[in-house]
């Protein structure tokens, strides 16, 4: 059984009809679309003056709150089958204890059900502000980020053009986690900017972001097979003093040897890790193994994948074999990629403004006003 996704356009209808009668035709908003959750087997949504649909857009008579289950590609809520729902509210929906505004669509999957929340941009933005970062940093900041992540998701929904979503809610694309976490001033932070995006050459550019740089952010090339002339990397001394410049990791031998060969990478007996080459910004190219299999080299983005990126929080780390442990001392969070999080914070409390940190981050691209939709 296929299930087909609503167009964005009954999506706005929905939402328009749950708003007050105005004489003053309403603008179309830019809807975004966004995995909030996939691959899980059972979800309890309820909330208040839900209006339930399933696939054919007609009512299902069902009592929130809703036990909505999916194992092979088949659905049942509340005990009863159904292609899919759309759900939708006057305030939100909550989905598994958090809410979100839009209309909230479950598809039934080959392993349990994706969850999409389709929803206006600019409203998507304010929920996203303390996810990424925080609403109590430098106003400067938060707009600089709103204007990022408007930027990227834009570029993504371009880039994804008729799948079932345009973003994952999580560090694969942006962390979201729905409307309970948005207050005032992250509104105010998007809404200073509302419409605002980045471009290079006339098109949208491809921002990429992180925590902290630790000292140096890096050339887009260096991380994934691409070029971006605005993402060669810059020298970023605001980050230094940030809780996220500096970490320090240590795993036994046997348990890299274990995520190693979780990842597909055979390292039998492991007994020796070494810094490999250094690229230009001081970030690792690769490291070396020493095994039962001889020594080899492996690409630095893929043992921090491996080990795992709150463990190996960036490439631009040391290693101290000792005994049968490995020590990790390194600095930054994150790919190193276009704006530094922490970099802006430090850059807005010493009075830049988001132009300006955008600038330096991003060199030669312009920031201009979407013509409508927001």
């Amino acid at each position: 059984m296929t299930t087909k996704a609503l167009t964005p356009f009954f999506i706005v209808l929905l939402l328009m009809a749950l708003l007050p009668a105005s004489s003053t035709p309403a603008v179309r908003p830019e809807m975004i679309r966004v995995a909030v959750l996939k691959g899980i087997d059972q979800l309890k949504i309820d909330g208040s003056g839900l209006l339930i649909m399933d696939r054919q857009r007609e009512p299902l008579r069902v009592t929130p709150p809703l036990t909505v289950k999916g194992e092979r590609k088949r659905l049942w809520v509340n005990g009863r089958e159904a292609a899919s729902l759309l759900i939708t509210a006057s305030t939100m929906v909550i989905v598994n204890g958090k809410g979100y505004r839009g209309v909230i669509e479950v598809i039934p999957a080959e392993r349990g059900v994706l969850v999409v929340d389709e929803l206006p941009l600019e409203e998507y933005l304010i929920g996203l502000i303390n996810c990424e970062i925080s609403s109590l940093w430098p106003l400067e900041a938060i707009k600089a980020q709103a204007v990022v992540a408007r930027t990227f998701a834009l570029y993504q929904k371009e880039s994804r053009k008729g799948a079932l979503y345009h973003l994952e809610a999580t560090i694969l694309d942006q962390v979201y986690d729905g409307c309970s976490v948005e207050d005032a001033r992250a509104a105010f932070g998007v809404r200073e900017t509302a419409g605002e995006v980045l471009t290079f050459n006339g098109d949208l550019a491809q921002t990429f972001f992180h925590a902290n740089c630790g000292g140096h952010t890096e050339a887009v090339e260096q991380v994934w097979s691409v070029r971006r002339p605005y993402l060669t990397g810059v020298t970023c001394r605001y980050c230094l003093d940030a809780p996220t410049a500096a970490w320090e990791s240590t795993l036994s031998l046997a348990k890299i040897e274990g995520l190693l060969k979780g990842a597909g990478v055979a390292a039998p007996a492991l007994r020796d890790l070494s810094a490999g080459t250094r690229n230009g910004s001081g970030r690792l190219l690769t490291v070396r193994l020493t095994s039962a299999k001889g020594v080899r080299e492996l690409a630095a983005t893929s043992f921090r994948k491996a080990l795992g990126s709150t463990v190996i929080r960036s490439t631009n780390f040391e290693i101290a074999v000792s005994g049968e442990s490995a020590r990790f001392t390194g600095s930054g969070f994150g790919h190193g990629v276009g704006l530094c999080q922490w970099g802006a914070r430090s850059r807005a409390a010493d009075g830049f403004s988001y132009r300006e940190i955008l600038t330096y981050y991003y060199p030669g691209t312009v920031l201009r006003k979407m013509a409508n939709g927001v």
